[in-house]
């Protein structure tokens, strides 16, 4: 028996018995064989990547709202248009609830800023079935790359990240990630990923508009790493918001600190200090609260008061901006916000990955308190 009479007698048993007859049965086997054919010929993931002359793995990632540039985007959904491809909705399942896990990455977990961040990130994902694995890269370029580029071996099936640092490692690695991703942070505009932003030159710009508002004539800056974005982006602020009032900057009562910490607060204060008999300022504004709280405490412990002699501002209205004594003039940089925001990115990037990317700005509001002399009520 030849494999037709095989395939011919072995559908027989399923067909009622009016059907049974040797040229209904030939006629449902030569339909099946040419629905295999066309089957077989149906564009596939690599013939999209052929035709737009990209690799598999860029064609995938335009296709399924992963991280690539508006161009591959455009030039692999026209090359999947002309060969007529249909992704594999099943694979498209399974890739997208395959851990219902997503990983939130931040430099470090113990800051209160990512942590205000983390909880509104839970919040949103409450009643989503899709659990948070929390990780801290220690501001490790390194360990940065190496957790960007697990997430195509399948440690979750998104990431929401936010970086101290972007270089240009970093930037590659995000458009080759194959899972969807969302930037607490900022990206040059030609980097195609979801991204939830804040203006932090416009902070610092608030804080020294509020300081010459009550009076202070000669403002000082306690930044942080100029190689991260905030320290750049707050000493633009700073810059600008002297200009706006008039002032000319002065590096000498300039400090750059070695890191975002209370204690490299209290360091780099300390600098500043021994340098204020000649040197003098009647104002510090410092690029995050911690760094405030490091320069609070130095000046009190120095005989220098605060706000008496010395105002003080912070940036990002931790905890620690309302809770410390005095209570620190803080500008919100809305952490929780962006996080609430980066999650619904996120899950709506899951619902349809074909959106294009988008940009979610928060903008920044001052807090203020004691140490820049406004009593509560005042």
């Amino acid at each position: 028996m030849d494999i037709a009479n095989a395939l011919v007698y072995g559908l027989r048993d399923s067909l009622p018995p009016d059907l049974r007859t040797f040229s209904t049965l030939t006629t449902v086997v030569r339909f099946q064989t040419q629905r295999r054919a066309l089957m077989s010929h149906r564009a596939t993931l690599h013939d999209v990547a052929a035709q737009a002359g990209v690799s598999v793995a860029s064609a995938s990632r335009a296709l399924i709202g992963g991280s690539a540039s508006l161009e591959m985007i455009s030039k692999v959904r026209r090359a999947a248009k002309q060969l007529g491809y249909v992704p594999d909705a099943t694979a498209r399942s399974l890739r997208m609830g395959g851990t219902r896990q997503v990983v939130f990455a931040v430099d470090d977990i113990g800051n209160l800023n990512y942590v205000a961040m983390l909880r509104a990130i839970e919040h949103e994902f409450t009643g989503a079935g899709i659990r948070l694995n929390v990780t801290a890269t220690g501001r490790s370029e390194r360990q940065t790359l190496d957790l960007v580029r697990s997430m195509n071996s399948g440690a979750g099936d998104g990431l929401i990240i936010s970086p101290l640092r972007v270089t240009p490692a970093l930037r590659r690695a995000l458009l080759e990630t194959v899972v969807p991703v969302v930037v607490i942070g900022s990206l040059h505009r030609d980097v195609a990923i979801d991204v939830v932003s804040v203006d932090s030159a416009l902070a610092v710009e608030l804080a020294v508009a509020h300081l010459v508002a009550t009076g202070r004539r000669r403002i000082a800056f306690l930044n942080g790493p100029l190689d991260t974005h905030p320290g750049a982006s707050r000493r633009r602020g700073y810059l600008a918001g002297l200009a706006a009032a008039g002032m000319t900057p002065d590096e000498s009562v300039v400090e750059v600190a070695d890191d975002f910490t209370i204690e490299a607060g209290r360091r780099s204060t300390a600098l500043l200090i021994e340098r204020r008999p000649s040197n003098t300022f009647d104002a510090i504004v410092a690029a995050n609260d911690l760094l405030a709280v490091g320069a609070i405490s130095t000046c009190l412990a120095s005989g220098v008061g605060v706000p008496d002699e010395v105002a003080v501002t912070g940036i990002d209205d931790t905890e620690f901006a309302a809770s410390y004594n005095p209570s620190i003039t803080s500008v919100s940089i809305g952490s929780a916000e962006r996080g609430k925001r980066a999650a619904r990115l996120l899950l709506e990037r899951f619902a349809e990955p074909t959106l294009a990317p988008r940009t979610s700005a928060v903008h920044p509001s001052l807090i203020a308190r004691a140490s820049t002399g406004v009593t509560r009520g005042a």
